[in-house]
């Protein structure tokens, strides 16, 4: 294993910097000498715990050499644009493909990208190049009319024809055939025409 993607503990909500400092700590402590390589994810939609800036900052402090980057899918383009200029010196990886190009213009590394598994050229041009594709940029507010998992599974499912990507774990649940069927529809109307 060369990097851990660890995301923070989301059983409490509304906790201060200071007790996740503790938690991250207690983590590392743990691993004691095989700490290494750990990507922080900062996923507040799902953990509803984001991860200051200065956590981060605190956490390289105390445990040099222990954090390798961050996988910002916080969706929230202010927060990733200040991350680059506070830690651009760490692999940022964004998971929001609408800020993908963007961060990779102003230093990031690339993605952990779901949409990467469906539409793989154009998230490449994004990753690599920094390349804006305003098509991806809109499909993906297409995907968070539903939950992302089982929509992006139901786009997966599509581009490989095999229908067992629709299974889901609960407690997510896969999704209806009419939402399938109107993202499919999104999917065709943006992508069907050349990049903009």
């Amino acid at each position: 294993v060369r990097h851990i993607l660890l995301a923070p503990p989301s059983y409490f909500k509304n906790v201060g910097e200071d007790g996740l400092f503790g938690w991250f700590s207690a983590v590392f402590a743990a691993l004691g000498p095989l700490a290494r390589g750990v990507l922080l994810y900062n996923i507040p939609s799902v953990t509803m715990v984001p991860l200051p800036l200065s956590l981060i900052g605190r956490l390289r402090a105390a445990f040099p050499g222990v954090v390798a980057g961050v996988k910002d899918s916080g969706g929230d383009w202010s927060y990733s644009e200040a991350l680059l200029r506070a830690h651009g010196d760490l692999v940022i990886l964004i998971g929001d493909e609408r800020h993908l190009a963007r961060s990779v213009r102003q230093g990031g590394h690339g993605a952990i990208s779901g949409m990467a598994n469906f539409v793989t050229g154009e998230i490449r041009a994004m990753a690599e190049d920094g390349r804006d594709d305003a098509r991806v940029e809109r499909f993906v507010l297409e995907l968070l009319k539903y939950p992302v998992i089982p929509a992006v599974k139901v786009m997966v499912a599509r581009k490989t024809g095999d229908e067992r990507w629709l299974a889901v774990r609960p407690p997510l649940e896969p999704m209806a055939s009419q939402g399938r069927q109107q993202l499919a529809a999104a999917y065709d109307r943006l992508f069907a025409t050349e990049p903009a």
